[in-house]
């Protein structure tokens, strides 16, 4: 009996595998397909996603102008301080909301062409890939108007944006497979989005909340190292404000990462097949 299982561990273990490179073999396939998401959502749109920018643009500013009169911040420091925070945020926030829902959304697909699931997650992180370049076009600008003390510690965004998407690859098929087999879990995924954009420092700058003189207040801030997303958005905001890298935040991402993987691995393994159906 036991040597029956065994084989059968394994068959799972190897289609769970070649899932993943399977879709990664279909690059042409989900690469057209996100970049037709991209078209179609702002077809007949004289700007296209630069809409978004624009948007995300205008928003970081009024939050930046706000912000700094409210914590005595001058506006260089807060305003670039929250406009790379949206932008690394815009990307996060999208590969789990979409993500939680990225089976359910190609739902036709899924049934009438036969692919490895990771295609459609692969397609997810491609679309927001995208449309981060485009809201990028702001950070260029902003640099324009605020320059800021970069240094090659700036080399360190290449490597700390591939984490970001290799964690949203694996947020979007582990959230993906359990949400469509528990519908209730989406609108869940959004309010606990919503309400960490709040506890986590995009608009106000940890550090200040960290060196405050109210000794309170700085033990309160020391909370937010709890805070996952706190890691996510540094490793990022830091070498692309030209700040010096902290070597703990990206110890903590590198094991949300490997801890990521090898829990979603083990969900595809055994519910790999009945996505399909739970759709």
């Amino acid at each position: 009996m036991s040597s029956a299982v065994v084989p059968s561990t394994s068959r799972a273990w190897s289609r769970a595998f070649a899932d993943l490179t399977g879709g990664w073999g279909q690059r042409e396939l989900w690469g057209h397909l996100g970049w037709q998401d991209i078209k179609q959502r702002y077809r007949r749109s004289v700007l296209g996603p630069i809409w978004i920018t624009i948007s995300m643009a205008v928003t970081a500013i009024a939050l930046g102008i706000l912000y700094a009169g409210l914590f005595g911040n001058d506006l260089a420091v807060q305003l670039p301080y929250i406009l790379v925070g949206f932008i690394v945020w815009a990307f996060v926030s999208g590969c789990i909301l979409e993500g939680a829902e990225v089976f359910i959304a190609n739902e036709g697909l899924m049934k009438h062409l036969p692919a490895p699931l990771s295609v459609h997650v692969y397609r997810l992180i491609w679309r927001q890939t995208l449309l981060l370049a485009h809201n990028m076009i702001v950070y260029l600008i902003m640099l324009l108007v605020f320059p800021q003390p970069l240094d090659w510690t700036i080399l360190a965004a290449v490597p700390a944006v591939a984490l970001l998407a290799l964690n949203g690859a694996w947020v979007a098929l582990l959230f993906g497979m359990v949400t469509a087999r528990f519908r209730d879990l989406a609108p869940i995924t959004q309010s606990l989005v919503q309400l960490m954009f709040f506890m986590t420092p995009i608009v106000w700058i940890y550090d200040d909340l960290l060196n405050s003189p109210n000794p309170a207040i700085a033990e309160r801030a020391r909370l937010a190292e709890f805070n996952p997303f706190l890691h996510f958005i540094e490793i990022v905001r830091r070498p692309l404000l030209g700040q010096d890298l902290l070597l703990r935040q990206w110890v903590i991402v590198l094991v949300i990462t490997v801890v990521g993987w090898l829990l979603t691995l083990v969900v595809l393994r055994r519910y790999r097949s009945r996505v399909t159906y739970w759709v």
